[in-house]
């Protein structure tokens, strides 16, 4: 194994070594969402507040994501994850402890500040190690790497871990410290590596005014990014809203707990399929703008079966077609900013920071309007219908992409 190892190209050794980075952050962060119903009974929560416990992460995005990729373009790779991952286990380690939901919320919001950090860490430090036409793979791994992580809270964190460790407060403590023992394993990894060496014409190494006020002037103005922008909004709150509430919502059609999550995760293998193969095609017959229009027809399609199938066969296949469509957007999101002249890798952080920035405000509405409209409706059909009709918007953003695109060339 150490043989094999020595083998890989240094630079893909860093991502290899940077992965555990996101995949305990998505373990971590869906922990709640895969025990939300014991949750649920155990602090007695309503829909609404359950919604605002799975879309409190998302939210910190919002004010957090911008300000976020600029200090990761001026702090590098190594510093930005290292703090990220410390910041989030605290968070995790606060939630086990948490007695009600204010303090469950607050320890929540915390752990999306470290989630920021790491959510534009793992670009720039691909941007910064490969040229822009080598990104897709570098990316897919990590990303691979954080559907690993999500899956294995809804397949074996729920059904596994949480009865073996007598409760879902000791999942949450005990996954908090692995990732603070973690960090301390990345910072030795990284310095040894000299991963800062990388970093020192890769980005802005000023924090002073003028600096930023010219790269937030430059991604704030730039039109196709905007347009990137919009489909990153559609992603996330699909993303946040399936996966934050298709456990709940199979455990409300009759399954049980551990085979809801089991079904879920399905939608994060899924998830994988389209993080490997979509962008790689894409790139391979430049077809980044088809991509994207394809992905927002599976987008509607999958959530539409997942809504009106009335069997368990059409809910599977609106799960596998859903998630490899938000599977598919998920690095695209990230690797046509890198691609879009005046920003390259110099500014990737500001850039995805922006993208994730605004989206974040779906990534966050998409749980609590499920949650919400639940309440209201006693129904699930509303809200997910609605994140359906998002895919149509994401068609539309592609091809205005595209065409916006063609004009520059």
């Amino acid at each position: 194994m150490r043989k094999w190892f020595r083998r890989i190209d240094a630079r893909y050794q860093l991502v290899i070594i940077a992965t555990p980075s996101y995949s305990l952050l998505m373990f971590v962060w869906f922990s709640l969402p895969a025990s939300l119903s014991a949750v649920i009974a155990e602090i007695s929560l309503s829909s609404t507040e359950a919604g605002l416990l799975i879309g409190s992460v998302p939210l910190m995005y919002i004010p957090l994501a911008l300000i976020s990729g600029l200090i990761v373009d001026r702090l590098g790779p190594r510093r930005s994850i290292g703090f990220g991952v410390i910041i989030y286990g605290f968070a995790q380690v606060g939630r086990s402890l948490a007695p009600g939901f204010l303090s469950l919320f607050v320890c929540s919001l915390l752990l999306g500040v470290g989630a920021t950090l790491i959510t534009f860490g793992l670009p720039k430090l691909v941007s910064i190690l490969f040229p822009p036409d080598q990104t897709g793979l570098p990316s897919g791994m990590y990303l691979v790497g954080a559907a690993a992580g999500t899956a294995g809270a809804f397949s074996i964190g729920q059904p596994i871990l949480v009865p073996f460790l007598d409760g879902w407060r000791q999942l949450f403590f005990w996954s908090g410290i692995i990732a603070l023992c973690y960090s301390g394993v990345w910072f030795a990894l990284a310095r040894w590596y000299s991963l800062d060496q990388y970093s020192v014409a890769s980005g802005p190494s000023s924090f002073t005014r003028e600096s930023v006020i010219d790269d937030l002037r430059v991604i704030l103005t730039h039109r196709e990014l905007q347009l990137v922008v919009v489909i990153g909004t559609v992603y996330l709150s699909v993303n946040h809203g399936i996966q934050g509430w298709l456990p709940t919502i199979l455990e409300a059609r009759g399954y049980t707990p551990a085979r809801g999550g089991q079904i879920t995760s399905l939608f994060v293998g899924a998830y994988t399929v389209g993080v490997l193969s979509i962008p790689a095609l894409a790139d391979r017959f430049r077809a980044r703008h088809l991509a994207v229009v394809g992905c927002g027809a599976g987008v509607f399609i999958g959530i539409l079966g997942i809504t009106f199938g009335l069997t368990p066969l059409l809910t599977v296949f609106g799960i596998l077609v859903a998630g490899g469509a938000v599977g598919g957007l998920s690095p695209l999101i990230r690797a046509i900013p890198t691609a879009l002249e005046e920003i390259g890798s110099r500014l990737t952080g500001t850039a995805v920071g922006f993208v994730f920035s605004v989206g974040e405000i779906g990534g966050f509405i998409g749980p609590v309007l499920i949650g919400s409209l639940h309440d209201s409706t006693g129904s699930f059909v509303p809200g997910l219908s609605i994140l359906a009709g998002t895919g149509i918007v994401v068609c539309l953003a592609g091809v205005g992409l595209r065409t916006r695109t063609s004009q520059n060339s």
